[in-house]
């Protein structure tokens, strides 16, 4: 019995499109810090308080999380508010939930 063809997943687009976020939160406190935000967004005082980390490593995480677009920062007096970007995680999600969902062929 001929088996048809089944779309891929994702296309190598998607994927190229998945490394950087993907390379952005494999690192812990990355991770951290971005499901810190998913709650509520935060300066970098409140995250190195709340996470217990030293404030040049929240910054240098920061920076990170914010060139792969995953967050934004809003100015605010002195400091900076960081939050996460919607959109900018949503996709990821989005291609990564096509794997959980599929199913093996059989």
């Amino acid at each position: 019995m001929a088996r048809t063809a089944q779309p891929p997943l994702a296309s190598l687009e998607d994927a190229r499109s998945l490394v950087p976020v993907l390379k952005a939160i494999s690192d812990e406190y990355r991770l951290a810090i971005l499901l810190t935000l998913a709650r509520e967004s935060r300066t970098v005082v409140e995250l190195t308080e709340e996470l217990a980390i030293a404030q040049p490593l929240v910054s240098h995480h920061l920076r990170a999380l914010f060139e792969a677009g995953l967050i934004s920062r809003t100015p605010e007096g002195r400091a900076n508010r960081y939050a996460v970007c919607c959109e900018a995680v949503a996709e990821p999600i989005r291609l990564l939930t096509g794997i959980a969902s599929a199913t093996p062929a059989s």
